[in-house]
């Protein structure tokens, strides 16, 4: 839980913070975005694990009852239906913490993220050529 003024260096260090169940659940999380964007880069960014590729990726977050993830307005958008059983908003949803963790969800809403991310810096590239 992200306390107001809190600053991490690292991934890591914002994954300590919390009890060793949370930290599992973020450990998830982690691995599940890992392993569709390896390429990737982390930082830390609004306070939360962020991954970044041709700009913002996803972030995420563990809070009281729930695990946000954040992909932005499209990356909701574009899985609405399946995202409908859980509380969110234009750029995120709640996984709750008494539930299991939707990893196949993450890791397709990522992918379709890496996607979008990549077709914008083509179109970027293509534009200046």
């Amino acid at each position: 839980m992200v306390e107001k003024g809190n600053s991490f260096a690292s991934t890591e260090a914002y994954i300590a913070t919390f009890p060793p169940e949370i930290q599992r659940l973020l450990q998830d999380v982690r691995e599940t975005i890992r392993s569709v964007a390896p390429e990737a880069k982390e930082k830390i960014s609004y306070q939360m694990p962020t991954f970044e590729l041709h700009g913002n990726l996803v972030h995420f977050a563990a809070f009281k009852n729930h695990i946000g993830f954040y992909p932005g307005a499209d990356g909701i958008a574009a899985f609405k239906d399946e995202l409908s059983a859980y509380k969110g908003a234009k750029g995120s949803v709640q996984f709750p913490l008494d539930k299991p963790l939707p990893r196949e969800l993450i890791g397709r809403i990522t992918a379709y993220r890496v996607s979008r991310n990549k077709a914008r810096a083509d179109a970027k590239r293509g534009k200046k050529a």
